[in-house]
């Protein structure tokens, strides 16, 4: 039958060779002095792979606030068919309201149709999405560190595609809002590897 026993440091201490500091006390000098000759070239090796990896990064992020730009051209562009659908829909439902026309208030009608007309528009989530674009461009551009500006423009960037697809109400533009979603969330992973 084995029986575990447990060392103290007491023991590991009094083990041969752990204390002894008379042995090798040359050698640590030339093991210094190696590594210290090493030291610069291994410095700039460093800081010359955390450069091109930079490099490579800001060259990906770009990209996808290029994809991001193309998303946002997209969703204006699906803004006309969107708007004649919407028309569409609403001249319809208009008129079966207006054939129960004796039953209707007048006031309530054009406050719904002014309330409706605020909830779907979505020029200022566009517009906000085109000035978060130049702001990571800004940033790509810009030196000194950039990871938490990042960050939160991937917050910011995220709340307005967010905000497009709960009031776009036409499927077309909904998966663009989602294509954008998918896009600004790759992003924010890359971004998570900036200083």
């Amino acid at each position: 039958e084995l029986t575990l026993v447990h060392s103290t440091a007491a023991d590991i201490l009094g083990l041969r060779g752990v204390l002894d500091t008379d042995s090798g006390a040359g050698d640590a000098g030339a093991l210094r002095a190696a590594l210290l000759a090493d030291l610069k070239v291994l410095i700039g090796e460093f800081v010359s792979v955390r450069a091109a990896e930079g490099a490579a990064l800001a060259e990906v992020i770009g990209a996808q606030v290029d994809r991001i730009d193309e998303l946002l051209g997209q969703a204006r562009d699906c803004l006309p068919a969107r708007d004649a659908a919407a028309a569409g829909t609403l001249r319809a439902n208009l008129a079966k309201l207006l054939d129960a026309r004796d039953s209707l208030d007048e006031t309530r009608i054009a406050q719904e149709l002014a309330l409706l007309a605020v909830k779907s528009d979505v020029t200022e989530e566009l517009d906000r999405l085109a000035t978060h674009i130049t702001a990571a461009r800004g940033l790509l551009d810009g030196p000194g560190p950039k990871g938490r500006k990042f960050d939160f423009l991937t917050q910011e960037l995220n709340r307005e595609a967010n905000t497009l697809c709960s009031k776009a109400g036409y499927a077309p533009l909904t998966a663009i809002g989602l294509d954008l979603k998918t896009v600004i969330d790759q992003m924010r992973e890359q971004v998570q590897n900036v200083e």
